[in-house]
Parts: C-alpha cells; sequence; structure tokens
C-alpha cells in the first residue's frame, strides 16, 4: 500500500474552495483578501496540467461559484458588498475558457435536467424562471410558487452522487472503529500533545487522519499521518500547519483514488492511493 505524491498547486495565495468536477477537472478558487482580489484555476485532476490559470472576471473580489455542471462553471456576484445575498449568473466555458453568457437580474438557484433554475426579485415576491443551461434563453416562467420550488430543490440536493468521496470525521471513545486503528490513536495521544479531536477516514486498511499538536508558545500544529494497518507502520506524514492559532478543520479528503491535503492554507498536495 502506497500514497504517491502527484502534484502539489501552490500560487501562494489563500485556497477558499476546492471543487472536484465529475468531468475530472478540479477548480481552486483563490483569494487575496486585502487586496481584494480573487482568482481562479483548473487543473486536470489527475495530472495538475493546468487548463487555466488566475482567471479573473470584471468583478475582482465580491464573487463566488454556484456550482460546476457539464464544464461550465456558473459564478455568482453579491447584492452588496460584505452581504451574503447572492445576485446575476455568469456561465464560464472550462474548455472555451470564455464566458458563454450571462444575466444580471436573475438569481441561481439550482440546475435539473439542463435547466437552470432561477429568480428575479420583484418588488415583494420572487418570480421563477428555467434558463437553458447552455445560453442563458429563458425556457419556462414559473410564477411565484417558492413552496414547489424548494421541495425540487431539496430533492436535486439529496439526491447528488458523493459516492466516490470520503470525508473525514471525529474520533471520539464512543467510536467503532477497528482495533489496530484504535491502539494508533491511543499511542498517538500517549506520544502528542493534542489539542481538540482527531479526524479520520478508514479506507480499507489504510487509516489517514489529522490532529493539532501543541506547540511552545501554545500556537498549533496541524498534522496528517496515513497508516498502513495490514503493516502496522506510517506510510506518509505532512505537516498541514506549522503554526496555527485555530483549528482548521476539513485539512483534507479523498476522492475515488486520489487524496487531497489543504497545505499552510495555500498549498493543495495531490496523492495516488495505490493498493
Amino acid at each position: 500500500m502506497k500514497l504517491r505524491k502527484k502534484y502539489v498547486h501552490d500560487n501562494k495565495r489563500q485556497i477558499f474552495r476546492l471543487l472536484p468536477t465529475n468531468t475530472g477537472k478540479l477548480i481552486i478558487e483563490e483569494r487575496e483578501t486585502e487586496k481584494k482580489l480573487a482568482y481562479f484555476n483548473c487543473l486536470k485532476i489527475d495530472s495538475g496540467k493546468k487548463i487555466f490559470k488566475d482567471f479573473q472576471l470584471d468583478e475582482k473580489f465580491w464573487v463566488g461559484i454556484e456550482t460546476v455542471y457539464k464544464d461550465l462553471i456558473f459564478f455568482h456576484r453579491f447584492t452588496k458588498p460584505d452581504m451574503p445575498q447572492h445576485n446575476g449568473i455568469i456561465a464560464f466555458d472550462i474548455n472555451d475558457q470564455k464566458i458563454i453568457w450571462q444575466d444580471d437580474y436573475r438569481t441561481f438557484l439550482f440546475i435539473k435536467d439542463e435547466k437552470v433554475y432561477s429568480f428575479q426579485q420583484m418588488f415583494e415576491d420572487r418570480k421563477f424562471f428555467t434558463l437553458d443551461y447552455k445560453t442563458g434563453e429563458v425556457i419556462e416562467e414559473l410564477g411565484i410558487d417558492a413552496e414547489s420550488l424548494n421541495l425540487l430543490r431539496e430533492d436535486v440536493i439529496n439526491s447528488e452522487d458523493f459516492s466516490g468521496y470520503l470525508f473525514p470525521r471525529q474520533f471520539s471513545a464512543s467510536t467503532i472503529i477497528t482495533e489496530p486503528a484504535n491502539e494508533f490513536f491511543k499511542n498517538l495521544r500517549e506520544t502528542h500533545l493534542i489539542k481538540g479531536s482527531i479526524e479520520y477516514v478508514l479506507k480499507d486498511h489504510l487509516l489517514m487522519f489529522n490532529f493539532h499538536e501543541i506547540n511552545p508558545g501554545k500556537s498549533l500544529k496541524n498534522i496528517f499521518k496515513a497508516v498502513d494497518l495490514s503493516k502496522g507502520k506510517f506510510i506518509l506524514e505532512v505537516t498541514l500547519n506549522s503554526q496555527t492559532n485555530a483549528f482548521a478543520p476539513d485539512s483534507f479528503f479523498i476522492k475515488d483514488n486520489l487524496l487531497f491535503l489543504l497545505v499552510e492554507r495555500t498549498k493543495v498536495g495531490v496523492y495516488e492511493i495505490i493498493f
């Protein structure tokens, strides 16, 4: 069993989101908060080869990603800076690397069956529409019935396929886990001054976890380790954050046979899991 490093992505900016797509790509959202700049990058997920780098919209900071669907990124603006309400829809083609349509008056809700469900804020109510996901043209006006749209949105969210993903969960005294893993965690607490919980993923005989160790001066170090339980030995150790004053949950995840590590908040390390 091995963890083989595939690539490291590092633009020396704080990473806010990692979005693997179902077409073998990785979207990375990076921000320079003091300069009020947001950048978007896209890699081939298996090799790290750049598809595009440092893409920015006309609005350089108050933008975000709604979703990625069939190699289109759907961006949004915000109604006002520092306000959470989304506004506008901007469809960006990953392969052609260009904006193919945008709608400044409607707001994205969700996508189902190649239709973008959206709304336009009226004086008192919201008016709902479906749009063609490739062109932005109105397919249907749905009126103001928010309840039925909310139910449909819940169905879409609940039907999302996360079968290839493994996300860490907290280990506690009540956690049911294999005895070799229990023994490793017991020894870990005896040899490290740990603060907070251990977050782990168990994939067959591969145990992966991160924890926060107290540094001299009471700052924290976020450490990732991987153990081959079949041989009883560590196969990888990475310092995810050498000095932090806050816990950093969700510092790693697995998609299919790839391990993603967020290092020092600015780097993504990608490893292939080989059994």
